[in-house]
C-alpha cells in the first residue's frame, strides 16, 4: 500500500511540473541545450560513480558501463546539441495547389510534462536517454528508475536532484506502487522500457487519459546465419552481443538459426569464442572481471527453471550450464536440440542461454521467424545480398542489422524502437526528439476574397462544377 505523503509529494510535483510546462513551451535552443550541457558535465565528473553504483547492482565491468551506459548518453547528449537548433525550426512545407494563397508550416512544439518508467538491465542508460529527448524536446519529467536496481536508481536521484529543480525533473524511487500511483496521473506523455507484459499494463493506464506513449520492449530477437556467412566473423559478434550485460539486454540475440552443414563448425566457433571472451587464462569464467551477474534471484531462479526444462525435454548443453547461486551466477551456455514444447522457445530469455536451431533451407528460417511476434531487432550473417534483401523484405521488426548484432542502438542517426509486440514509437536522435513533440500544423490564409469563398453556400450549379473538377484533377 502506498503512503499517502509519498503519494501527496508526487501529486503536488506533477501539478508543478504541468504549470512550468506552460511556460518552456516558449524556451529557446539555448536554454534547453543548457540543461544538456549540466547532464553530460555531471555524468563526466561522476563517472566512477556510476560504475561502481552498476557493480553494486549486478556486477557489470567498468568497460561495459562505460561502452553501454556513458558512452551511449553522452552521444546522445552531444547528437542533440549539435542538431537541436535544426530539430527545432518550423518546417515549411509546400503549398497543393488548390490551396493557393495559404501557406503552411509544422511546428515543432513540447508535449509538456511526461512520465519515464525504466528498466533494471540498464539502469542508467535506459533511464537518461529518454530524459535527453525530454530535454530537447522542452518537456517536463517525472522519472521512476527500477528498485531492481538501487544503487543505480540512487545516483540517478542524487544527480536529478543536484542538476534541476522538481518544477522541472523529479525522481520517485520505489517499487511497483509508485509506478502504478504514478500511471494515474493524467501525463502528457509516457516514455515505457520494459517487457510487453508490462507495457500491456502501461498501455491500458495511458488510454484513461489519451496520453500518448513510447513503449521500448523486447522479444526473441533471432539470429540468421547463411551458408554464405563467415562463420568466426558471425561468432565473435553474436557472443559479444549475447553475452555483453549477462544476456540480460533486450536486444541480445534470443536465438541462432544455422544450416544444418554448418551447426557443428559454427557451434565450436561460438565456443572458442566464450573461451577467448571471459577464460583466456583457463582459470574459469566464474573469476572473470569481464562478465556480469543476473541482476537478482527470481531472474536467477527463472532462468535456471528455463534451462532444466530443456535438458529435461532433450536438449544438449553444448557448452557452459554451470551456475550458483551465492551471487547468481550463470555461466555463457550454448544449447540445443532444442523443441518445439521448450518454454526457452517460447519465452524471452533475456540471460545468457543462446539456443542453436538448424534450419535446411532460408524459407524455413524465415517462416520460424514470422511465426513468432515481431521481435525488437533481426540480425543476418552473410555476403549473400540476395538473401539480406529476402530476409529484410519477407520479415517484420523493429530493426534489421546485417553482419553484425546490438550496435544499431550506438547509431544516432537510425531510429530505435520495436514494432507491435516489441514496442510502439521510436527512440533515439530526432526520432526520441519527435516522440515528446507535438508536430502542430500552422495554415496561414489571406484576408478576403480566396479560392474557399467560392465554395461556400448557397451551392450553386458553378459550386458544384468547382468541386467536381477537385475531385477529377487534385
Amino acid at each position: 500500500m502506498l503512503d499517502q505523503s509519498v503519494e501527496s509529494d508526487f501529486s503536488e510535483v506533477f501539478i508543478i511540473q504541468k504549470e512550468t510546462s506552460v511556460f518552456l513551451r516558449k524556451s529557446s535552443p539555448h536554454e534547453r541545450s543548457a540543461k544538456l550541457l549540466k547532464l553530460r558535465s555531471w555524468i563526466k565528473k561522476n563517472q566512477k560513480e556510476i560504475q561502481k553504483a552498476l557493480w553494486n547492482d549486478f556486477k557489470k565491468p567498468e568497460v561495459e558501463v562505460d561502452l553501454s551506459e556513458i558512452y551511449p548518453i553522452t552521444a546522445e547528449i552531444n547528437h542533440a546539441l549539435k542538431n537541436l537548433k535544426a530539430w527545432m525550426r518550423p518546417k515549411k512545407v509546400n503549398t497543393p495547389l488548390p490551396m493557393a494563397g495559404t501557406s503552411g508550416k509544422i511546428k515543432f512544439e513540447p508535449k509538456g510534462t511526461s512520465l519515464i518508467l525504466s528498466p533494471w538491465n540498464f539502469p542508467f542508460n535506459l533511464t537518461i536517454g529518454p530524459l535527453v529527448s525530454a530535454i530537447a524536446a522542452g518537456c517536463t519529467a517525472i522519472i521512476k528508475p527500477s528498485e531492481f536496481a538501487p544503487a543505480t536508481a540512487n545516483i540517478i536521484s542524487k544527480m536529478i536532484s543536484e542538476l534541476f529543480e522538481p518544477r522541472e525533473i523529479a525522481v520517485f524511487l520505489g517499487d511497483v506502487d509508485i509506478a502504478s500511483s504514478l500511471l494515474e496521473l493524467p501525463f502528457d506523455h509516457i516514455f515505457f522500457t520494459g517487457s510487453p507484459t508490462v507495457g500491456k499494463i502501461v498501455m491500458k493506464a495511458a488510454s484513461k487519459h489519451l496520453s500518448s506513449i513510447t513503449l521500448e520492449l523486447g522479444g526473441k530477437s533471432p539470429v540468421i546465419i547463411d551458408n554464405s556467412a563467415d562463420l568466426k566473423d558471425a561468432a565473435e559478434k553474436i557472443i559479444w552481443g549475447k553475452f555483453m550485460n549477462c544476456g540480460q539486454t533486450c536486444i541480445a540475440p534470443d536465438y541462432i538459426l544455422v544450416p544444418t552443414e554448418l551447426q557443428q563448425e559454427f557451434t565450436q566457433q561460438c565456443i572458442n569464442q566464450i573461451q577467448k571472451y571471459y577464460d583466456p587464462t583457463f582459470k574459469g569464467i566464474e573469476a572473470s572481471s569481464d562478465y556480469a551477474r543476473i541482476i537478482n534471484e527470481k531472474h536467477f531462479n527463472r532462468l535456471i527453471q528455463l534451462l532444466k526444462d530443456s535438458e529435461v525435454k532433450g536438449a544438449k548443453i553444448e557448452f557452459g550450464g554451470k551456475f550458483s547461486s551465492v551471487d547468481n551466477y550463470l555461466e555463457p551456455t550454448l544449447i540445443s536440440n532444442i523443441s518445439m514444447d521448450m518454454e526457452i522457445f517460447h519465452e524471452e530469455i533475456f540471460g545468457p542461454i543462446l539456443p542453436i536451431l538448424p534450419y535446411k533451407g532460408l524459407h524455413e528460417a524465415i517462416n520460424l521467424v514470422n511465426s513468432k511476434p515481431k521481435p525488437l531487432a533481426l540480425y543476418f550473417f552473410g555476403s549473400n545480398r540476395t538473401h539480406q534483401e529476402q530476409v529484410i523484405q519477407e520479415t517484420s521488426s523493429g530493426n534489421v542489422v546485417i553482419n553484425d548484432c546490438v550496435l544499431h542502438f550506438l547509431h544516432s542517426e537510425l531510429p530505435f524502437g520495436g514494432v507491435n509486440n516489441s514496442g510502439i514509437g521510436k527512440a533515439h536522435g530526432y526520432s526520441g526528439f519527435l516522440e515528446f513533440s507535438n508536430p502542430k500544423g500552422i495554415l496561414k490564409q489571406r484576408i478576403g476574397f480566396n479560392n474557399v469563398t467560392l465554395l461556400r453556400p448557397p451551392y450553386t450549379l458553378k459550386t458544384k462544377q468547382i468541386i467536381a473538377s477537385l475531385i477529377k484533377w487534385f
